[in-house]
């Protein structure tokens, strides 16, 4: 049953193997697990496989510790006809207790296909319904607006016509 799984929250322990060389969990690793959670979000909401198509926003604001219990949060914020935007959260704390403490923020955008030719394919609309989700929609759409524009920005900055400059 599609467009019932709002939010999903994925729990664990950091591991050592996810460490940089300065002894905290590599920004890559971080990623990896909002990739996850956001893919899994975004099947359970959509009921159809689904790739990521962005991410924005995306800030690292605490590092995250080898044997920190670490929660992964997203929540749909906004619907396309085809595209699902989550908001998520990287949290982390000490397992044996401690105040839990934000350590990554994005949002990240899946498109749902279908399974004959992988064509994008129409999602459950999600409509907010209370204030903070009004809020939450308008930043996720503000966020990937900013994307664009910086990704329109790099393409120019590497269009042949301005490197021959």
């Amino acid at each position: 049953m599609s467009g019932v799984q709002r939010e999903l929250t994925f729990r664990f322990l950091a591991e050592p193997t996810d460490v940089n060389y300065g002894g905290k969990v590599h920004g890559g690793i971080v990623m990896k697990w909002i990739d996850q959670v956001g893919y899994a979000a975004a099947v359970g909401w959509s009921g159809h496989y689904s790739v990521t198509v962005a991410v924005g926003g995306i800030r690292f604001v605490a590092p995250i510790r080898t044997s920190d219990l670490v929660t992964v949060q997203s929540k749909l914020v906004y619907t396309g006809t085809s595209s699902m935007h989550f908001a998520v959260d990287v949290r982390a704390r000490d397992p044996m207790g401690g105040e839990s403490r934000l350590c990554t923020h994005c949002v990240i955008v899946f498109v749902a296909l279908d399974g004959v030719e992988g064509k994008p394919t129409a999602v459950p609309a999600w409509k907010p319904e209370t204030v903070e989700d009004c809020q939450l929609s308008e930043y996720a759409v503000k966020v990937m607006e900013l994307s664009k524009g910086i990704e329109q920005t790099v393409a120019h900055y590497q269009d042949p016509e301005f490197l021959k400059k």
